[in-house]
């Protein structure tokens, strides 16, 4: 398939031993990448650290790159996050990559971070502890409203600075992000004209600040799902989402009771926007939104398929899109567009 890579995003939904089976089952269908979810007191994820659970994998895997998506900011101390992304770095190169995020205004915040006045206005000074940390540099220290301490011996020290990402879905963060010179992780809800507009946003930011724009390897979410028709997969997904999203009603943001959430709205809306249908059409829409927007690493949401068993036949499925289809074979078809 041109123009896009096609990885697998994980929330270890099915537990963290089957997460750990469907990492490998990708390694060995020649994927290139597995990325984790860091989910709390939920059970749409069943994974609290990215960080660890990364390790393990690294730890069992030969050659796939393993990825945190994300590694949430608010409910951990960049210092701590830090000296892991060091040593995950320290023993596995750059095939262990680290994404941070802000996360959300959940309960979390308050008992394992900082509390809600951390997550509305500190973000930017943990993202800038967490980088000097990484940066290669033989100390590190804060000065900041949130971040007081040090100097503080860096070990293990990267002998280079350990890559990082960041979970974008304002332009706020956008320009952060670019400001830096750090790539984006895109979630699933944006569309091709929204993660446009904030890839554009990040290019202004990181070029005002010397940075090169072509040169950054963003990554998006997706719902990938090659099936027989279009119509088949829209039943099996319109199954199989609910139940798994379910979970996300149990998180329980700060000083209130869980939200009320429109499963069915949110479902319907992923299936406007998400490539969904025959193989082909499937790879044809994820080249082309990578043309369109630039971000070429896509991280497909397989534990969609609703059980383990229909996950590992999909990350198959998905690891022989390259060799199963061409953008220039033959014009999209309803999968880009869900009409």
């Amino acid at each position: 398939m041109t123009g896009a890579t096609v990885d697998i995003f994980l929330t270890s939904a099915f537990g963290p031993a089957v997460a750990v089976a469907h990492a490998r089952a990708a390694e060995q269908a020649g994927m290139r990448g597995v990325w984790l979810a860091e989910h709390h007191f939920v059970e749409y994820g069943q994974c609290p650290s990215a960080t660890v659970l990364a390790g393990h994998l690294l730890a069992g895997t030969r050659r796939i790159t393993v990825g945190t998506a994300a590694c949430v900011l608010g409910s951990r101390h960049p210092v701590a996050l830090g000296e892991e992304a060091a040593l995950l770095h320290a023993l596995a190169g750059d095939r262990f990559q680290l994404g941070v995020a802000r996360g959300g205004p959940w309960q979390e915040i308050e008992i394992l971070g900082r509390g809600l006045d951390h997550y509305r206005r500190g973000f930017a000074e943990s993202l800038d502890v967490l980088l000097r940390w990484l940066s290669g540099a033989p100390e590190a220290q804060a000065r900041g409203e949130f971040h007081r301490f040090g100097p503080l011996t860096v070990v293990p020290r990267p002998a280079t600075p350990v890559p990082v990402r960041v979970a974008v879905t304002s332009a706020e963060t956008a320009d952060l992000a670019g400001r830096h010179g750090l790539p984006l992780l895109l979630g699933v809800h944006a569309d091709d004209a929204e993660v446009t507009v904030l890839v554009d946003r990040w290019a202004q930011a990181a070029s005002a600040h010397g940075h090169d724009p072509a040169a950054a390897d963003h990554a998006r979410v997706r719902l990938a799902y090659p099936c027989p028709t279009r119509a088949d997969g829209e039943r099996e997904l319109r199954a199989n989402l609910p139940r798994w999203l379910a979970g996300i009603r149990a998180a329980v943001p700060v000083g209130g009771a869980p939200p009320a959430r429109d499963l069915t709205a949110h479902v319907e809306n992923l299936l406007r926007s998400q490539p969904v249908g025959p193989p082909g059409e499937v790879a044809a829409a994820l080249a082309h939104s990578a043309e369109t927007t630039g971000v070429r690493r896509q991280l497909c949401m397989v534990e969609a398929a609703g059980s383990p068993e229909a996950t590992s036949d999909l990350i198959a499925t998905l690891a022989a899109l390259p060799s199963a289809w061409r953008l220039e074979r033959a014009p999209l078809g309803p999968a880009l567009t869900g009409s």
